[in-house]
């Protein structure tokens, strides 16, 4: 019983320490800069790269419209669909989580670029048995997120 108590608070830990900074398949990047600029340079990234910009969710105004508060909070749903239909012909449930979400979120006295791991992703959906460009879009979406970040 102890033996199992300890392997339980252990795991917790583990768990508390990766909640802070994303979680499983979660990928993120830290910013010294601003939300704003974030904000803008990530505008800049995705049109650079031909993505469509579907909508931005800002979570926080959601919350102020009902009196509640939260710190800085933005969503931006992007994609391409030569990208994405493909993987959602492979397994329709992918449709879940595209098209990709990139968050970017006031931490302290950072900011936080997070994102999907698409391998993480594939792993999830079952797309094992598909041919897609997943490095592909690990890298392009790193090099969003850096270059929203600052890098």
């Amino acid at each position: 019983m102890f033996r199992m108590s300890v392997m339980l608070v252990a795991l917790m830990l583990s768990w508390s320490g990766t909640a802070k900074a994303g979680g499983v398949g979660i990928e993120h990047i830290v910013s010294d800069d601003g939300i704003e600029a974030v904000d803008q340079r990530l505008r800049n990234a995705l049109e650079e790269r031909g993505m469509r910009l579907v909508t931005v969710v800002d979570h926080a105004a959601n919350a102020e419209s009902v009196e509640l508060s939260l710190s800085p909070t933005r969503t931006f749903i992007f994609g391409n669909p030569e990208i994405g239909t493909p993987m959602m012909q492979c397994q329709g449930s992918l449709a879940l989580d595209l098209p990709q979400k990139m968050v970017i979120r006031v931490e302290g006295e950072q900011i936080l670029v997070e994102w999907n791991d698409p391998h993480y992703l594939a792993e999830r959906h079952g797309l094992g048995n598909c041919e897609l460009p997943l490095d592909k879009v690990a890298e392009a979406l790193q090099g969003i997120a850096a270059e929203a970040a600052g890098e």
